[in-house]
């Protein structure tokens, strides 16, 4: 049910903006349409203002008869002052968790006018002008910059509501997306957690033990995923390289099998492959230097990224968890 939230000062207009409201979507829809107020409680509403607890417990009332009304088909019309931009704001999380719009009707006039309309009130109705006073005062102005006050219609007394525009945005326009942390966690088999910390276990142990074999650009295979883990691994050590007429001699000490970081010094140009270092220039010595491993405390430490992810987008196919989590690796150890 799409929510039209009232605002303004005292006495500035608001209980007949909505029921212009009511009116038009009464006739130009076939829509039910609820209006939600102050008056609907039947309290006294200087002895509320003058007390901070009878308001809280007031608006909380409030709201939590729009939340029973609100839906995606009906209209809802929240008639009050609205004057606090935080009420705004739970309202907006509100209707963001029912997956509808919304829109601030603003009822903007000077805080002379409210006064003068509030003493032609009975004076049953009347606020008392100390109450009035200090709720001027503490008007939080809407701000159509603001999510939870947009879309904002700021009307002023002598107005004429723009019917089409705030029935558009109320039936045209799309629904905020729900906040994730509102959401129900989507259902998982019951053996899921077992599963996700055994499989990972046993793809980290694999590449632990892997990396003590492998040469440079050997790809990995790991038990139940058809995704490999590749690695340019090498230990340091020295290329001699002699420029013998066209056809120079590489000698490489030791065999290469951790990450490796070129440091050149007279070459300007080099390309690597799995086995062969090519230079353009042949008069140079390279040194290749150790600059990591990828040990288990790193390993341990992407797996616990991995696994806080994966229990927030559970699969239903746990035979993908190891190809899930090799992808994973090869992303992160880039």
């Amino acid at each position: 049910m799409p929510l039209i939230v009232m605002c303004g000062y005292p006495c500035c207009g608001k209980t007949r903006r909505a029921e212009e409201l009511k009116d038009y979507f009464e006739k130009n829809t076939e829509r039910k349409v609820y209006v939600v107020g102050d008056g609907a409680l039947d309290v006294d509403k200087n002895s509320v203002y003058a007390d901070s607890q009878k308001e809280k417990n007031v608006r909380a009332a409030l709201k939590a008869e729009v939340e029973r009304k609100v839906n995606k088909d009906d209209v809802v019309i929240l008639d009050s002052l609205n004057y606090i931009k935080g009420y705004r704001y739970e309202l907006f999380c509100l209707i963001k968790h029912t997956q509808t719009p919304h829109c601030l009707v603003y009822c903007l006039t000077s805080g002379e006018v409210s006064s003068a309309w509030n003493s032609e009130r009975d004076t049953a109705e009347q606020y008392t002008q100390d109450i009035f006073d200090a709720l001027v005062l503490r008007f939080e102005a809407p701000d159509s910059r603001n999510r939870w006050d947009s879309p904002l219609f700021t009307i002023l007394k002598d107005d004429t509501l723009p019917y089409e525009a705030i029935s558009d945005a109320l039936f045209k326009r799309k629904a905020p997306p729900p906040n994730q942390s509102t959401q129900s966690q989507p259902l998982s088999s019951t053996n899921f957690l077992y599963e996700l910390d055994k499989i990972t276990q046993e793809v980290l142990m694999v590449i632990f033990n892997a990396q003590k074999t492998s040469v440079p650009g050997d790809l990995l295979t790991v038990p139940g995923a058809t995704e490999k883990i590749s690695f340019l691994t090498c230990l340091h050590f020295h290329i001699l390289i002699f420029n013998e007429s066209q056809s120079p001699k590489i000698v490489i000490f030791p065999p290469s099998l951790l990450e490796y970081r070129i440091k050149q010094s007279v070459c300007r140009r080099t390309h690597c492959t799995q086995n062969n270092l090519y230079l353009t220039d042949l008069n140079s010595v390279l040194n290749i230097e150790l600059t990591r491993s990828i040990n288990m405390a790193e390993l341990r430490k992407l797996r616990r990224q991995f696994i806080s992810y994966t229990k927030m987008h559970p699969t239903e196919n746990t035979g993908q968890i190891s190809n899930m989590f090799v992808q994973y690796l090869n992303k992160s150890l880039r």
